[in-house]
């Protein structure tokens, strides 16, 4: 026997592709017809520098405590405080308590586990999309199904939540919202969340809002939907360390909110993990404690936001300055999304990431590394050049 028969794979299983694994196929074909040839990588999604070392050298003094070699489980302390107070100090959220927080090995494992706390079969997770679908794939691994909601450029890149059946409004259990958004860099105003916050509760459903990327917006206040009255009953918000302290691969994040989800969440997670390595969440808990280190990492994404979307305009693209992440979501030029990210990737040695459910649109992101001004600078000079005659 040469290994296990296929056919035991679950049904689940199956399905396309992800979007990354073939842009990294295409890629890797590319770099092997033109050796010479660097790639401009405007597709990761991740930034280019390290976690200060406020942070670092904190992980390097408890990482040797012996007392710190035990299990974390649902969380300790420190850091549960330290999330209470951030949320108080940069979104002006008061009045919680360690009920309503718990933190998690990175948000894509808690936006995987809340689907646990309330889908049956045939409930329904109302997504954004495009976006990240996390959610809806373990939606659809209990048995439940996903109701796409579309971020179009008409409606200002906010679900139109009126346009849900009521028949589906009627078997939805959770929404999932995600701002600044990842990819259109739209913001949320208070407006949208109160509108959303008002849908929840006329239909008995769970605001779910991924911040993964809050503190990165361009000409307001972060915003919280955990700020609006009410909101406590209704949503929990999930932050992450990854994007604002340069902590991707530190894995750790928090869910804030309604005390009854966080609850439910910490019974889940309970049976998923044994929780995050307690140096890392006392490094975690020192960077919370300094979010003007967010500050300095903002200031520079503006600026190469801003340089890339002069550069793509005058190549003829409709690009526009985002309200936040450190993405730029530009309509492709007379293809479909996956059809202009493979052509830039052969023709152009230019990586980006297609979106196609709300119309055709690429993805750049201003993660590239750069050290300097003046090397951001040059990295768009090459890029104006590789796509002059291209587009």
């Amino acid at each position: 026997m040469t290994g296990l028969p296929g056919e035991l794979a679950a049904r689940r299983m199956g399905g396309e592709s992800y979007k990354f694994a073939r842009i990294k196929q295409v890629r890797e074909e590319a770099k092997a017809l033109h050796p010479h040839r660097k790639m401009l990588d405007f597709g990761v999604g991740e930034p280019d520098g390290g976690a200060d070392p406020l942070i670092t050298e904190v992980l390097i003094r408890e990482c040797v405590k012996r007392e710190n070699r035990f299990y974390a489980d649902n969380g300790i302390g420190e850091f549960q405080r330290a999330a209470l107070a951030y949320l108080d100090r940069v979104y002006g959220v008061k009045g919680l308590t360690e009920e309503n927080v718990l933190h998690g090995i990175g948000s894509k494992p808690i936006l995987a586990q809340l689907p646990s706390c309330y889908i049956n079969p045939g409930d329904v997770t109302l997504m954004t999309v495009p976006g990240y679908g996390i959610m809806g794939t373990h939606t659809a691994y209990l048995g439940g199904e996903v109701w796409p909601c579309p971020l179009l450029r008409e409606n200002d890149f906010y679900p139109d939540l009126d346009a849900v059946p009521g028949e589906v409004r009627g078997r939805a259990k959770l929404l999932y919202l995600n701002y600044p958004n990842n990819p259109t860099g739209q913001t949320a105003t208070g407006e949208f969340f109160r509108r959303a916050l008002d849908f929840a509760g006329e239909n008995r459903l769970l605001i779910v809002q991924d911040a993964a990327y809050g503190d990165l917006n361009y000409g307001g206040a972060p915003l919280s939907i955990l700020s609006l009255p009410g909101a406590l009953d209704l949503a929990v918000e999930v932050h992450s360390l990854s994007k604002a302290f340069n902590m991707t691969g530190w894995r750790m994040a928090f869910l804030a909110g309604s005390a009854e989800a966080v609850a439910l969440y910490g019974r889940v997670k309970d049976n998923g993990d044994s929780g995050q390595f307690r140096p890392i969440q006392l490094a975690a808990a020192e960077a919370l404690a300094h979010p003007e280190l967010t500050g300095v990492y903002r200031e520079k994404y503006e600026r190469r936001l801003r340089l890339l979307v002069e550069t793509l305009r005058s190549c003829g693209l409709e690009a526009e300055m985002p309200r936040g992440t450190f993405y730029c979501y530009v309509p492709a030029p007379g293809k479909s999304g996956a059809e202009a990210a493979e052509y830039l990737i052969r023709e152009g040695g230019i990586v980006t990431v297609p979106w196609d459910e709300g119309g055709g649109y690429l993805r750049f992101s201003v993660t590239y590394e750069a050290d300097t001004g003046e090397e951001e600078r040059a990295v768009m000079e090459e890029l104006k050049n590789r796509l002059t005659g291209l587009i």
